[in-house]
């Protein structure tokens, strides 16, 4: 079952947090702490994730991804979404039932 597939928690990769305040809200994978966490952000300014770590059992990833660098700032991934034309698929919240 190809269409199936789960993407991959990479660097870029656009996820919804699942849980905690910030549940529904879109963010970005700027790095991968370990196996268990990740560091995300929204931008702040965009999505209202600050950047953070969590774990990754509380972010579910997308089929969307940027191209952006490890550590990349808010500014960069700004950039990166408005090039990929995605600013207003971010500022949409999801549903809760994720």
């Amino acid at each position: 079952m190809e269409g199936s597939k789960i993407p991959a928690l990479e660097i870029g990769r656009i996820c919804i947090k699942i849980k905690g305040r910030e549940s529904g809200k879109k963010c970005v994978i700027v790095d991968i702490i370990d196996k268990s966490f990740v560091l995300i952000t929204g931008p702040e300014t965009l999505t209202g994730v600050k950047r953070r770590r969590v774990n990754v059992q509380h972010i579910k990833p997308t089929e969307l991804s940027l191209p952006i660098k490890r550590g990349s700032s808010d500014e960069d991934i700004i950039k990166a979404l408005e090039i990929d034309e995605k600013n207003e698929n971010m500022k949409a919240k999801t549903t809760k039932e994720v």
